[in-house]
């Protein structure tokens, strides 16, 4: 088995995202996803390999924190569920739309999310208050994962914490549920397009591998505001210029 010059590329992109998403506690995917986009590969290639990549990710992060108890299983049930049907709905309609009408929509979900990180950042959250539709927030998390190829941990884990959920568990919990999540999605993919994107997904996952253990290393030196100001800055500035020149151009 070959692989282009591109495939280096692809496990530079793993190892960042990686980096980022140790240090933060979300992120792989909206960071990985934005930067493949800006690549010109197709939305669904882009997504699926994401979302297979982090299989293997979130199935390790989810065991953990089963190991440590750090599991609200209602919780846990109210998001994998619902999350899995709005996961597999978007990723089954993503495959169907043309790539080039899809893309800026794409990108203004991710130009939204760079906006709430950043508020994250500031410490501009929404006030706290309980969420009583869990169910619905699983939902279009999962929805809008599997069309933008990241999203479900800054939609789900910022909004249950900004509600006032303890964090060891609302973190907790939302991770092993992302685990089932991007497994429905990958099934989904899979079945729809098939194993073409091999390339992206390998080279995701050498890169994670290998960045893991500095990621678990930065997690503790770099204050979380600093990764969140990077993060929200990377991908505003990569969905503005992609918008323009979807748009504009």
């Amino acid at each position: 088995m070959e692989f282009g010059s591109e495939f280096y590329w692809f496990i530079l992109i793993g190892l960042g995202a990686q980096l980022v998403d140790g240090a933060l506690g979300m992120a792989f995917g909206l960071v990985s996803s934005s930067i493949l986009l800006s690549m010109g590969l197709p939305p669904a290639a882009v997504s699926a390999s994401v979302h297979t990549a982090e299989v293997f990710t979130t199935g390790v992060s989810g065991a953990s924190h089963a190991y440590f108890r750090n599991i609200d299983k209602r919780l846990f049930w109210q998001l994998t569920v619902s999350g899995a049907i709005g996961g597999v709905i978007g990723a089954y309609v993503l495959t169907r739309l043309p790539g080039e009408s899809i893309r800026p929509f794409i990108y203004l979900y991710l130009l939204v999310l760079a906006v709430l990180i950043l508020l994250r950042a500031a410490g501009k959250l929404i006030p706290k208050r309980e969420i009583r539709r869990v169910p619905m927030l699983g939902f279009f998390a999962g929805l809008l994962d599997a069309s933008g190829g990241g999203g479900w941990g800054p939609l789900a884990t910022s909004t249950l914490l900004a509600s006032g959920g303890q964090a060891r568990t609302t973190i907790g919990t939302v991770n092993p549920a992302e685990f089932v999540v991007t497994l429905a999605v990958s099934i989904t993919f899979f079945l729809s397009i098939g194993l073409q994107h091999l390339e992206i997904v390998l080279g995701l996952l050498i890169g994670g591998v290998l960045a893991a253990p500095l990621a678990a290393w930065l997690v503790r030196h770099v204050a979380e505001r600093v990764v969140l100001v990077v993060v929200g800055l990377l991908v505003l500035g990569i969905s503005l210029f992609q918008i323009a020149r979807a748009w504009l151009f």
